[in-house]
């Protein structure tokens, strides 16, 4: 059964959701947060329920490099890393009907904050420090982790980004240990994306 918008709207509200009014420019939804804030896990699910291709960014950069973000780090530094990654985000950003997560440094770059926010719809995943360690904890294929206190340094690169992420986004949901089918669902709520899965050209 389809939804009117004030239909849509007013599920949201009685839900206890507050209503934020965005207008974004295309069809696409771009997922930004920290690293082991669910955005690969929840935008899979996001796509499938949009009818949307789903794309992560950081596989992206290693299907057409041929090397691990991992190895990018070790050969070009960081700065090399995110060159690729701005000039990848140019592309993608302009694709139609995607679900795009990107990589949690994203929106370090003034230009990808612009053309992520021009171009689609932003959400950001909102996931404390702690959280995102247990998430993270033995994961070897993040560079800025392979340090001997991860859990001090992702506090910091959190108290770093977290200005920006909020800067860049038109909504923002919590990402917590909950179920990300539910996460999903509650997103889906929300009168944008309910507009997204309702235009007649998803359908």
């Amino acid at each position: 059964m389809v939804r009117t918008k004030k239909a849509a709207q007013a599920a949201f509200l009685l839900g206890g959701g507050k209503l934020v009014r965005v207008n974004p420019p295309s069809s696409s939804v771009f997922l930004i947060g920290m690293m082991g804030a669910g955005k690969t896990t929840v935008g899979r699910l996001l796509a499938r329920e949009l009818r949307y291709e789903f794309l992560d960014c950081d596989r992206e950069l290693e299907v057409r490099s041929g090397v691990t973000v991992a190895t990018i780090f070790e050969l070009e530094g960081e700065d090399g890393f995110r060159r690729r990654e701005a000039a990848l985000l140019e592309e993608l950003t302009q694709r139609p009907q995607i679900v795009l997560a990107t990589g949690g440094g994203a929106v370090l770059r003034p230009e990808n904050r612009a053309r992520l926010r021009e171009r689609g719809l932003v959400i950001y995943l909102q996931a404390s420090a702690d959280e995102i360690a247990r998430r993270t904890s033995g994961d070897r294929t993040r560079p800025l982790l392979q340090i001997a206190s991860p859990r001090e340094r992702i506090a910091q690169l959190l108290a770093e980004r977290a200005p920006l992420y909020q800067q860049t986004a038109h909504l923002t949901f919590q990402s917590s240990a909950a179920s990300p089918l539910r996460l999903v669902r509650r997103i889906l709520a929300h009168p944008e994306l309910q507009r997204l899965r309702w235009a007649p050209y998803n359908h």
